[in-house]
């Protein structure tokens, strides 16, 4: 699937499940890729996780479905357990560096966050050099055409920028910005929800159709 122009605008569910295969990659590399259970529990991660979730296994199963019908993830089988796997396609995508993926990820999983804090919680994922490697490769994120990060107005008291992800729905209580500042992100991920909702709607009533011929 071809996202050289815009970026997916994906689900909060979407969001929290490719982040959490995103991070199993590189930090628990022996149990990936990943069954339905262990992805469930990862997703529902008390720590390094915000918001926190709960998700059963079924909609994880169901957010897999719609993650691979965007390319965005595939299927692993093989090797002495018979269990279906997954495992994300991300960095096949699109042309990030393993350490682009990182603060990807990162944000996925812990909302926006400064230069700093995403430093500090890469460790596990990407050892970066210094504050300032991951400064510029937020700027870059930032004017990549699309772009995959933007910077946030700094809060009063706050010295560093916080950068949030541009790929869709976003918990609003974590940007603590004017109601004014909130509107255009909110109505954005909104309207290309509800596009996407059409046309999975558009394409239900389609195969519906034909059934009700060869019924007929």
């Amino acid at each position: 699937m071809d996202y050289s122009e815009n970026l997916p605008q994906l689900s909060a569910e979407e969001i929290r499940v490719l982040g959490s295969l995103m991070e199993k990659a590189k930090t628990t590399p022996d149990y990936y890729p990943m069954t339905i259970n262990s992805l469930t529990a990862a997703c529902n991660q008390k720590t390094s996780r915000k918001p926190v979730v709960n998700y059963d296994e079924q909609t994880v199963t169901l957010t897999l479905d719609t993650l691979k019908r965007k390319g965005l993830i595939s299927t692993a089988t093989g090797g002495s357990s018979r269990a279906v796997k997954f495992k994300h396609n991300f960095a096949i995508v699109f042309p990030l560096l393993p350490a682009e993926v990182a603060l990807i990820s990162l944000l996925f999983l812990r909302g926006p966050q400064t230069p700093g804090e995403l430093n500090t919680n890469a460790g596990r994922m990407h050892e970066f050099e210094n504050l300032d490697e991951v400064t510029a490769m937020l700027e870059k994120l930032s004017q990549d055409q699309p772009a995959y990060v933007k910077a946030l107005p700094r809060r009063p008291g706050q010295k560093e920028q916080r950068y949030v992800h541009l790929f869709g729905e976003q918990s609003m209580e974590d940007f603590d910005l004017p109601d004014e500042d909130l509107k255009p992100a909110a109505s954005g991920a909104l309207e290309a929800r509800v596009t996407e909702l059409e046309n999975e709607l558009a394409a239900l009533k389609e195969k519906l159709d034909a059934l009700y011929s060869q019924l007929m």
